[in-house]
């Protein structure tokens, strides 16, 4: 029997276009079951081959044929499998060391364009204004209708220093937007951190990368020692946070909750995709590593704590967010999540090429699916920068075209509404019709704006927390 090796990527909700992406490594054995091979439709195949090659006309290459072929038949499957060629295999891999030069745009397909799920944070792109939503529908010159995202991705990624002009579609917005960007390597601090005032820190993970862990606990460790005192209360920030490493993603329940606590569950057809993560170091720690969570703060696990998310959140901060809601362990603040809630595994098959495929949905502790769902926040707070009446109507998985169905039945629409809803006040709030309210750009060196609407809610949720407990 012979061994393949397979990526297990458990996270993004789409393709980085230039954003660091970190995948665990293992060995598998193959499949000793044999499946019978459909004669009909193979016949057909061929067939359609021959006559390609025969009667198109222009001269075809066999490899493109057949790469075309693959990718149609992978592609067509959900929104997140898809065949990667020799070229977009090796791009992977290389992104995997964290480094190249792109944009720092999470994207998605909808209807043959690309669609942006998230910029991400101290990027070219979240510089440059891009949101999540934007429909990205020429790249320089080129129209996307027609391209695969593989294509489109490839085209976005490029020596830094180098340009690119995209135009951009947006919603409420009636002319097309034109941006040019920059490339710059992408290489992110994945976890950023202060007090926001004496007893309460705020800590933000843009994504989950291999060292997330290690850094929330640096992250952790400093802002007890600036406090000076045990914190009274704490934001985890996972707004726009658009997912990546699995096992980032249970250090940092971990961080939080007690011991061995189940973190996520996973449920495929193969005995491979059934997998029961609990907080345990075996479960975050690379081989022969030292255990970064074991000389954290006293206090870290029990300090009242909200959770921010929204619609850019996906996937590995759902996971968190779930995990943290499931065991009561923080209040969930914000708006609902994008609703990602499968499994890809990398799949090389020989020649320099491989297949991302979509190979188990994952679960919360409580036994919830997001997928299209999302996870839906214990208080909804609007965001002020966005027109009231488009409040959660960004883009998510239940948009995408073949999307997976949610096991727990049910449609897009949460499970149940929450009651207490937060407006901001009129005089904060964008205008209807599109009209957007910019946030305030933050200042050298600052993580959050002062006048960030959603964190001051959680910050105000914190402070009423330690008034009952004192109570």
């Amino acid at each position: 029997m012979t061994q393949k090796a397979k990526f297990v990527l458990v996270g993004l909700a789409g393709v980085l276009a230039g954003a660091a992406l970190t995948l665990n490594l293992s060995a598998i054995a193959d499949k000793d079951a044999e499946t019978a091979l459909p004669v009909e439709e193979l016949r057909a195949f061929t067939d359609v081959f021959a006559r390609i090659k025969s009667d198109y006309v222009e001269p075809v290459d066999d490899k493109k044929l057949i790469d075309s072929a693959i990718n149609g038949m992978v592609s067509g499957l959900d929104p997140h499998s898809a065949y990667l060629d020799a070229e977009a295999f090796k791009d992977l891999q290389v992104g995997t060391q964290g480094e190249f030069g792109g944009l720092g745009i999470e994207v998605g397909m909808e209807d043959g364009f690309v669609k942006v799920v998230s910029p991400i944070e101290d990027t070219p792109a979240f510089k440059a204004g891009v949101k999540p939503g934007d429909l990205i529908i020429k790249l320089d010159d080129a129209p996307v209708k027609g391209m695969t995202l593989n294509d489109a991705v490839k085209r976005m990624r490029g020596k830094p220093g180098s340009t690119i002009k995209l135009t951009i579609a947006r919603k409420g917005v009636d002319k097309p937007i034109v941006l040019t960007l920059t490339r710059a390597v992408i290489k992110i601090r994945s976890v950023k951190s202060k007090l926001l005032e004496n007893g309460y820190g705020y800590v933000r993970v843009t994504q989950f990368q291999e060292h997330t862990g290690e850094l929330l606990a640096e992250a952790l460790n400093k802002l007890y020692k600036d406090n000076k005192a045990p914190l009274k209360g704490l934001i985890l920030d996972l707004r726009n946070d658009p997912g990546g490493l699995l096992n980032g993603a249970v250090a940092v329940t971990a961080a939080f909750v007690k011991p061995d606590s189940l973190v996520v569950y996973t449920d495929g057809r193969t005995e491979d995709a059934k997998m029961r993560l609990t907080a345990s170091r075996d479960n975050y720690l690379r081989p022969m590593q030292s255990d970064y969570l074991k000389n954290l703060p006293e206090g870290v696990k029990q300090v009242p704590m909200v959770v921010l998310v929204n619609g850019g959140s996906a996937s590995a901060s759902e996971i968190v967010a779930g995990a943290l809601q499931d065991d009561k362990r923080a209040v969930i603040m914000g708006t609902r999540t994008f609703g990602k809630g499968s499994v890809q595994t990398i799949l090389p098959i020989g020649n320099g090429t491989a297949i991302k495929l979509t190979t188990a949905r994952y679960f919360t502790p409580g036994g919830r699916s997001i997928q299209n769902k999302g996870i839906e926040p214990d208080i909804v707070v609007e965001d002020p920068t966005m027109p009231s009446d488009d409040q959660g109507l960004g883009i998510r998985e239940a948009d995408l075209e073949n999307h997976l169905s949610n096991p727990n039945g049910g449609d897009s629409s949460p499970e149940s509404k929450p009651s207490d809803v937060i407006k901001a006040p009129p005089a904060d709030r964008a205008a209807p019709g599109g009209v957007e309210k910019k946030p305030s750009p933050l200042a050298p060196g600052e993580i959050v704006s002062k006048n960030d609407f959603q964190v001051n809610q959680a910050l105000n949720l914190l402070k009423g927390l330690q008034i009952m407990r004192g109570r």
